[in-house]
């Protein structure tokens, strides 16, 4: 008998109150407080729309290595009868034996037996597996650690609009987290710069994407290389909550233009006029 989007909803929860007791600390799983009782609702109410896809962060310890690694959870609907979305990562962890680790994770959870609840699974395996990569990355990282340059990493966005909270709170809690400084525009279109370490840009990317977001691409990207310390080189100070004056209605779906003569300006005042062709493809003439 064919296995119902309730019954792998009602395993999800018997699984994050498993990993809650594994896990006690503050801070050792990161859970939105709404996840589990929107869940909860879509089960009681019995119709409706499903509730978002059911996403945590699990800090594992890496063994003797003192170090934690975080696993990004994300599990689709109809886990666990299909494969969970996982991808670890860690300070600790270079870009190359980050990869490495994902791939060997990913191989692991793709053996076991289809159906079966995995994410325990996972967090074990990468408390018995992780040191070697973080040894690995530690011995790249003394290697690196000799040459003198560093690069500044910037990365121009652009999207149809941005508008969701929770999608903005996704982009700035990431732009924190990763030390990354620029702004993000919202209304119609969006617009997201990011400056800071390549690798934490890449990952901001990574994560504001994922699962799927289809309206969105990286139009234009910097890479500036210096002897001193990248700060010197950003363009901006902090991450920027970017909002000017809109045109247009503010119906249900708030499908309201930002004024792009003030954007024209702004990115004028940040030796970045330059790139308003580049995101909309002409040019830019500023507000009366």
């Amino acid at each position: 008998m064919a296995v119902t989007v309730k019954e792998c909803l009602e395993l999800q929860l018997l699984e994050v109150e498993m990993l809650l007791s594994m896990f006690p600390k503050r801070g050792e799983i990161s859970l939105d407080e709404d996840a589990v009782p929107s869940i909860q609702r879509y089960l009681g109410n019995g119709d409706g729309a499903l509730p978002p896809q059911l996403e945590y962060c699990i800090a594992v310890d890496a063994g003797e290595a003192k170090v934690k690694v975080e696993l990004q959870v994300l599990l689709p609907h109809m886990y666990p009868q299909v494969a969970p979305q996982l991808f670890a990562r860690s300070d600790a962890l270079r870009r190359q034996q980050q990869l490495q680790l994902n791939t060997h994770l990913a191989s692991h959870i793709s053996s076991l037996d289809s159906g079966d609840l995995c994410i325990c699974e996972a967090v074990q395996w990468l408390k018995d597996n992780s040191l070697p990569y973080l040894e690995n990355s530690k011995i790249s990282s003394e290697c690196a650690s000799k040459e003198v340059k560093e690069t500044l990493h910037r990365m121009w966005i652009y999207s149809h609009h941005i508008y969701r909270q929770e999608l903005r709170k996704k982009i700035f809690d990431s732009a924190k987290k990763l030390n990354l400084t620029g702004f993000c525009l919202t209304g119609k279109p969006g617009v997201i710069c990011v400056e800071g370490l390549q690798e934490n840009c890449e990952e901001f990317w990574r994560v504001i994407r994922y699962p799927n977001w289809k309206h969105i691409s990286c139009k234009h990207v910097d890479n500036i290389e210096t002897e001193g310390s990248i700060d010197n080189l950003r363009l901006f100070h902090s991450f920027e909550d970017l909002q000017f004056q809109a045109h247009g209605s503010y119906g249900l779906r708030n499908d309201y233009h930002m004024d792009l003569g003030q954007f024209l300006e702004f990115l004028k005042q940040h030796q970045s006029g330059h790139i308003f062709q580049i995101l909309f493809g002409f040019e830019g003439k500023f507000s009366d």
